[in-house]
């Protein structure tokens, strides 16, 4: 497996960012991993890494480099302490649907200039924050984005202009999203509002519930880790990037 880390320059600045690649000469489909609000850390290193033993280019940027240089959160303690949570606020709102998805043409453009990634179509995985990044940066580069997935994914559809679903019209790649069934960021009223705008736009996509996961249920570092919705989620992930991408 190669793990590799670079820096891609956007509009905004030098974005640090850390490639995975299979074993072998490839070449290989990309996908870029848009990561939770707990930020960069070897939970999203293992899950990149396992991307890509599967036949990927897997593409990691840190949403947040913004900021400059920041102290890491320990997940571990991160929704039990007041301490981490007043940390992760100022973090979270240095990016937002908007300022990614524009940081994405530049990832995109560093994805066509490596030898080793197969094509122009690229798939998008999000967690958290970065499930509302995945599905915005679908509809901003639909030519791109021949499948985007959600998993835990918050305010995906909301009244703000930011909001993921107003996008759906634009959408034409394949779409997967996959809610905990006791998530206020996601509620189930939320959940309908979005199967309903891609159903109206004629997307094909994928909405579902799981039953007994909690919100953030896929990072194995988090108190609310569920192994059995994690494995469902890995399974689903790659049969949606399988038939996708190859």
């Amino acid at each position: 497996m190669g793990q590799e880390t670079t820096s891609i320059r956007t509009k905004d600045g030098d974005c640090p960012a850390f490639v995975f690649t299979p074993e072998g000469m490839g070449p290989w489909p990309a996908v870029i991993f848009f990561m939770d609000g707990i930020a960069i850390r070897p939970t999203l290193f293992a899950m990149s890494a396992r991307l890509a033993a599967e036949g990927y280019v897997v593409l990691l940027p840190d949403l947040y480099y913004r900021l400059g240089h920041y102290e890491p959160l320990d997940a571990t303690t991160i929704f039990s302490s007041p301490e981490a949570l007043a940390k992760l606020g100022p973090m979270m709102a240095s990016t937002d649907n908007r300022r990614a998805t524009e940081d994405t043409a530049a990832y995109l453009a560093y994805l066509d200039t490596r030898a080793d990634v197969a094509g122009t179509k690229v798939g998008t995985t999000g967690y958290c924050m970065g499930g509302g990044i995945s599905l915005t940066v679908a509809g901003t580069y639909p030519e791109r984005i021949a499948a985007a997935a959600s998993f835990h994914g918050g305010n995906l559809a909301t009244d703000s202009e930011l909001s993921p679903h107003l996008l759906a019209p634009k959408m034409k790649g394949r779409i997967h999203i996959a809610g905990a069934d006791a998530d206020s960021y996601y509620p189930l009223d939320m959940h309908q509002r979005l199967k309903n705008a891609l159903t109206d736009a004629k997307v094909d996509h994928m909405c579902e519930i799981y039953p007994g996961a909690l919100h953030g249920w896929t990072m194995i570092d988090t108190p609310v880790y569920n192994e059995e919705a994690a494995e469902r989620h890995w399974r689903e992930l790659l049969a949606l990037f399988a038939e996708a991408l190859h």
